[in-house]
């Protein structure tokens, strides 16, 4: 059983689109109305319960600068990169995903 807060996040996480990918500092202004919970969003996705990693696409959350951080001991970098790139979400030689291409935006009448 999980916490009220990570479902939130949870939910959150489900409304990103293939093929694009949020920064766990968008999921928290989504879900908390700041981007001080991004540590939050992170710890809930590491606490993924192993029946819900499927269904939930904690792979489309990376970093704000744009590269993958590792947020499941169980399925690492390499993992996410893998579930992105099937997506068609591209990387450059650095390792970074770019926002302008791949960054989710959602409609803010949604949220807001």
């Amino acid at each position: 059983m999980t916490s009220p807060v990570f479902d939130r996040i949870y939910a959150m996480v489900c409304r990103i689109p293939y093929g694009r990918v949020a920064s766990y500092g968008l999921i928290s202004r989504l879900v908390f109305g700041h981007t001080r919970g991004a540590r939050t969003v992170g710890w809930a996705l590491a606490a993924l319960p192993e029946d819900e990693v499927e269904r939930v696409p904690w792979w489309r959350v990376i970093n704000a600068q744009g590269r993958i951080s590792n947020t499941r001991a169980d399925h690492g970098a390499e993992e996410q990169r893998r579930r992105l790139e099937a997506e068609g979400v591209q990387f450059d030689e650095r390792g970074y995903v770019d926002w302008e291409r791949f960054g989710w935006e959602p409609d803010p009448s949604l949220f807001w």
